[in-house]
């Protein structure tokens, strides 16, 4: 009998040393699948900024390359666009006119490095923007006229000077973002594309910005906004700056990131009333 009760013990033991062994397998499996999210999620960042750094770097290729120059600089009647605020009335603005920071945008609408940061940040700037955290002024250039020839940046820069007038401005500016020609396709220079691209803007689609679409009535403004963004000293676009101090590709040693703008914000704003708006509307 002692010999059998001496067996069953050690099987007993054996048994647990097992479960033991299979329970630190099963831990030391999770601890690497953990460390294997964590390095996932490291590259996914890592991968997310150096895309917008390298676009950064495309755009100020952009600015400075070619030689050409801005072909649209021609003179002529200059009309700046109902509610053009700042120096010479050059930026149209977004937003609460009491908001304690200032969000200043350089834009070209056939850039696509301007498109990507669009599309990264736009729910955030919105958000921002509606919140009454900040005001966004934006400023539109026609560098890749320029550069690559064509007249889709002034075009679609007019077409979005007229959208203001008839107060949808923010609305139309993301409705050509979304629907961004690649660079070298000049769609954005022909004015019925962009009437039609106005449909998906409700309200917007009138004769009276047909009209000021079809005669470029604010191609004057767009052009010397164009020369003040060539005399201003800037790299590329986009150009983004908060406050006056560049935030586009990065702020100081941190680059630029949806968590980061927040911030960034926030801290600009301590101890800042926020200021009361309604929401506004973003195209489709």
């Amino acid at each position: 009998m002692p010999p059998r009760f001496v067996a069953a013990g050690v099987s007993e033991k054996n048994e647990q040393g097992k479960r033991a062994a299979r329970d630190r397998l099963v831990q030391q499996r999770e601890r690497q699948k953990a460390s294997e999210r964590r390095r996932r999620t490291l590259i996914v960042a890592s991968a997310v900024v150096g895309v917008l750094a390298l676009a950064a770097v495309v755009g100020v290729i952009a600015a400075n390359s070619g030689g050409k120059g801005d072909k649209s600089e021609a003179g002529g009647p200059v009309a700046a666009p109902s509610g053009a605020t700042g120096k010479d009335s050059l930026a149209i603005r977004v937003g609460a006119d009491d908001a304690p920071s200032t969000l200043t945008i350089w834009e070209d609408f056939r850039c696509p490095v301007c498109a990507q940061f669009e599309n990264a940040f736009r729910d955030t700037i919105h958000q921002l923007e509606n919140t009454g955290q900040i005001k966004v002024e934006y400023h539109l250039a026609t560098i890749i006229d320029g550069n690559l020839g064509g007249s889709g940046s002034l075009r679609a820069a007019n077409a979005a000077a007229c959208a203001q007038d008839a107060g949808k401005f923010s609305a139309y500016h993301d409705v050509l973002y979304r629907n961004q020609p690649q660079e070298t396709d000049d769609a954005f220079g022909d004015n019925a594309k962009l009437v039609e691209l106005s449909g998906k803007v409700p309200g917007l689609d009138t004769p009276g910005f047909r009209s000021c679409v079809e005669d470029g009535k604010h191609d004057g403004w767009v052009k010397k906004s164009n020369t003040a963004f060539q005399n201003g000293g800037f790299q590329g676009t986009p150009t983004a700056q908060l406050n006056g101090e560049s935030i586009f590709p990065k702020k100081g040693n941190e680059p630029i990131t949806v968590a980061n703008l927040k911030k960034w914000v926030a801290e600009a704003n301590k101890g800042k009333k926020p200021a009361t708006v309604t929401p506004t509307p973003s195209g489709s």
